[in-house]
């Protein structure tokens, strides 16, 4: 959506570059912040249940296309591990680390290939979002399945987080394509 502006704003490469790393750091800083509100708010177990750092995610897939937005979902997990390591409590924990990569980056690839259809039509957030959701979570089974001879991640733990994040993937599904297609009406208003 982002982009589709900048070229319609005939914006140079380096103001393109600018604002989509000023969005970027925007998006991973919400990332980063998000998932410790939810902690406060509803304890540790909040993060398994709500996923506050998917919903940033995808909205940056939307927002920033599939490239940037493949950026955002690698690096707020890796960010957020090494802030929150900091202070003595890393999140995710370290053996999850690469698993949650791995369905962020899904995440914001899928629902980012869907950027510019997003920008022509609102409502393609919708299955931009629900199409993220359902690869990213099959792909962190997969993985686990794959790996949990090496790993402290079973397939069927994995399944068992997917089951609880439930309500807040639904609760995502509704919220981020309110979020991105009020976006697109600011941006679209901007001509």
């Amino acid at each position: 959506m982002i982009e589709s502006v900048l070229i319609r704003n005939h914006a140079s490469l380096r103001v393109k570059i600018t604002v989509k790393a000023l969005v970027s750091a925007g998006i991973v800083v919400l990332a980063v912040l998000l998932p410790q509100l939810v902690h406060l708010a509803a304890g540790a177990s909040g993060g398994v249940a709500w996923l506050p750092m998917y919903l940033p995610v995808l909205l940056g897939g939307c927002l920033l296309g599939w490239q940037w937005g493949l950026g955002v979902g690698i690096l707020s997990p890796v960010i957020s591990f090494a802030v929150t390591a900091l202070a003595g409590n890393p999140m995710p924990a370290a053996g999850r680390l690469p698993y949650m990569m791995a369905e962020l980056a899904v995440f914001a690839v899928v629902s980012g290939l869907f950027s510019a259809k997003i920008m022509q039509n609102g409502w393609m957030a919708f299955p931009a979002v629900l199409l993220a959701q359902v690869a990213g979570r099959l792909f962190f089974l997969l993985l686990a399945a794959v790996f949990q001879g090496v790993s402290s991640l079973s397939a069927a733990a994995v399944w068992s987080q997917i089951c609880t994040g439930l309500l807040g993937m639904v609760l995502q599904t509704v919220v981020v394509p309110f979020l991105v297609m009020g976006v697109r009406l600011l941006l679209r208003e901007k001509k």
